[in-house]
């Protein structure tokens, strides 16, 4: 349930009925949006009368929330969420570019693509320590070596670092290296995961399962929020379809869907979505177009031979081009929307 405050309440009138809340042990999330404050309730609420709430002075109205997805949802909070990652800010109407390799494959590699990603305005290296594999013969990632690696590149850079962390045993570990905690596609519904990232406080970039759809999506979102200490960044990364002409096929509508149902962050990945090199550009720039608040790509110094995912990185040259044309799309959105 939320309690909607109306215009121009006073702060005894919002105590009051916060008091009110926490007498009934539930706990309350204070909202405080542009034009009006939005008290959320958390908690078993359904021996709570909406009227109970009505006749407090200050008190506009009361909406029982009947997703399942309550604190990731724009009706618990209507305003964006904007992630703060040490500084950087995601969510707040600029477009944040991550860029890096599938693998990192050594120090050299790592900080020639930092080098690269950073000459093309992204402010955060990506790029795998702990790499899930298909087939358990293939390279499955430095670890905490490349972990190392990341980081010195990352700081050499002025960068943030977002990577993967697979498994709660690797948690601390991640965490000590990375601004970005990232859940890949195989473990959105890993939710012994979910719920234990939550818990530290960093930022989660939690991508879209492999055949996830928007509920279930949100609902893995919901496992980190309840934790209570770390902000959302969804991404879409394209889901599994009968489809074999691109890796995977690129769910577009599911930008505007995130953006109207939670107040968290969306970012795209269209080197995942499509798994082709020459559809990423045309696909990044559809995503800016689409309203996403930034994206992910892979790109490497020579990705005929990457230790993984040559084939749907950029090189230099090309990720440059990519980054000029995402460049006017950001600037034409900017005014469209001051339409």
């Amino acid at each position: 349930m939320i309690v909607i405050m109306k215009l121009g309440a006073t702060s005894e009138q919002i105590e009051r009925v916060v008091k009110r809340i926490e007498e009934s042990d539930l706990e309350v999330q204070i909202n405080t949006g542009e034009e009006q404050v939005v008290l959320g309730i958390k908690g078993d609420t359904r021996n709570i009368q909406d009227v109970a709430f009505k006749s407090y002075d200050g008190v506009d109205k009361t909406v029982r929330i009947t997703n399942t997805y309550k604190l990731t949802s724009r009706e618990f909070h209507p305003d964006n969420t904007v992630v703060d990652v040490d500084g950087l800010k995601i969510g707040d109407g600029s477009f944040v570019t991550m860029a890096g390799p599938c693998s990192i494959e050594g120090l050299d590699q790592i900080r020639e693509t930092a080098r690269m990603a950073k000459a093309g305005g992204a402010s955060v290296l990506r790029g795998g320590a702990f790499k899930p594999r298909t087939s358990p013969y293939a390279f499955q990632g430095l670890e905490e070596e490349g972990l190392k690696y990341i980081r010195q590149a990352a700081d050499e850079f002025d960068m943030k670092v977002i990577t993967e962390v697979m498994d709660e045993a690797h948690i601390d570990m991640v965490a000590e290296y990375s601004d970005i905690l990232q859940i890949g596609a195989r473990n959105m519904q890993n939710y012994k995961l979910l719920s234990a990232v939550g818990q530290t406080g960093k930022p989660i970039g939690l991508k879209r399962g492999i055949a996830g759809t928007i509920d279930e999506w949100l609902n893995a979102a919901e496992y980190i929020a309840v934790a209570g200490k770390s902000d959302v960044i969804f991404i879409e990364r394209g889901i599994r379809t009968y489809e074999t002409a691109t890796r995977n096929t690129f769910d577009l509508s599911a930008i505007p869907i995130i953006k109207k149902l939670s107040h968290f962050p969306i970012i795209a990945d269209p080197s995942h979505g499509t798994g082709v090199w020459d559809l990423v550009t045309p696909m990044a720039r559809a995503s800016v177009a689409a309203g996403a608040d930034g994206m992910i790509v892979e790109i490497h110094p020579d990705p005929a031979n990457a230790w993984s995912d040559g084939q749907q990185s950029l090189n230099e040259k090309t990720y440059l081009r990519m980054m000029d044309e995402v460049n006017v799309l950001v600037k034409a959105m900017e005014e469209i929307k001051s339409l």
